[in-house]
């Protein structure tokens, strides 16, 4: 492509909590290097959040000012152009951008809002890049066929190990071989409160360094009663491994029942305590389960520490594959959904 001649890609961005302002941040960062890499022009034509508003504006946001209006504590009405005051679904329906980016909070009970504000881009014959797992866990066959169905692309490689591809690497790089089982950690929050706990802190002392430190939210429950994980299980089962399971069938455990002791216990016998996820193929179907282990010190996963995240891939002929990378964070992750788009602009060399 001739220089000076970029490709246009315009983003309606819904939600802009953590990760929509890593993205945004990541975005300002590599802007130069998309346009001379790729001739790619990337702008944010619309921003939607819950607590501060939202703005439209075709020509582009000026995100730098966005991200000082929200920091402060203000609402994107204040933005000095566009439109404001819509709300997230309008700007889906009526308004025009190529890719919705959705990264509005998880919800594994109905999907909601995501799942509503990802169909109706979809039925638009717009492109959607999201992280959160909510729709892909409750109605990933329907998504994925309306997708086929309209042309378009979905993709959600941040839903499962944050900035870490493994979604992109097992169903477009590793392809041909069949994955028998999928095993390792996967929720970074966890690992990070059991490896304080291994040196002698109570759990509860642990969570609340975790919540300090931005692992945790208010309500850990998502994290600590192993839900989060039995999500990322069934995105595995279903996305990876070609299943249909739900996240009901995936069998559960938390962490909030262990002790100091208990992991002291395992590591005098040369063992470590980790919350695993297990995602195994079977002649009956796909099986998956979300419990507390005690790992080897031999073993790669015995020694993934702090919220750092790994995932073991067992393939028919290739055998094992360890992925390791980071599972958490609103940079991480913003990286991954700047990866999706350009795998929907960029073809593959």
């Amino acid at each position: 492509m001739s220089e000076g001649i970029y490709i246009e890609c315009r983003i309606l961005l819904v939600g802009f909590g953590t990760v929509g302002r890593g993205f945004v941040e990541v975005l300002l960062e590599r802007e130069a290097i998309l346009r001379k890499k790729y001739n790619l022009n990337i702008k944010v034509v619309g921003i939607s959040t819950r607590r501060h508003g939202s703005v439209y504006f075709e020509q582009g946001i000026n995100l730098r000012k966005a991200l000082n209006i929200v920091h402060g504590g203000d609402s994107l009405e204040k933005y000095p152009e566009g439109i404001k005051g819509l709300s997230s679904i309008e700007l889906i329906r009526a308004y025009d951008f190529d890719i919705l980016v959705e990264l509005t909070p998880t919800n594994l009970m109905t999907g909601e809002p995501g799942l509503t504000h990802i169909r109706e881009a979809l039925k638009r014959e717009r492109h959607v890049v999201t992280t959160n797992k909510g729709p892909i866990v409750l109605a990933y066959r329907e998504l994925r066929d309306l997708a086929i169905r309209r042309g378009v692309q979905l993709r959600f490689e941040g839903t499962l190990m944050s900035g870490t591809p493994i979604i992109t690497l097992t169903t477009e790089v590793l392809r041909g071989d069949v994955i028998e089982e999928v095993y390792g950690i996967v929720n970074g929050t966890n690992n990070f409160i059991l490896s304080l706990m291994e040196k002698g802190m109570s759990f509860e002392k642990a969570l609340q360094e975790a919540q300090r430190l931005g692992y945790a939210e208010a309500d850990p429950a998502m994290d600590i009663e192993g839900w989060d994980a039995a999500a990322k299980a069934t995105i595995i089962a279903n996305v990876i491994m070609d299943g249909d399971i739900r996240i009901q069938s995936v069998k559960r455990e938390g962490i909030d029942h262990l002790t100091p002791k208990r992991l002291r216990d395992a590591l005098s016998r040369g063992k470590r305590v980790k919350h695993i996820v297990r995602v195994v193929r079977r002649e009956s179907g796909i099986e998956a389960s979300v419990r507390v282990e005690e790992i080897d010190m031999s073993h790669i996963l015995a020694h993934v520490m702090g919220s750092m995240n790994c995932l073991i891939l067992r393939y028919r002929d290739l055998g094992e594959i360890a992925i390791y990378g980071p599972g958490a964070g609103g940079r991480e992750t913003g990286q991954a959904v700047l990866s999706d788009i350009l795998a929907i602009y960029i073809p593959r060399r």
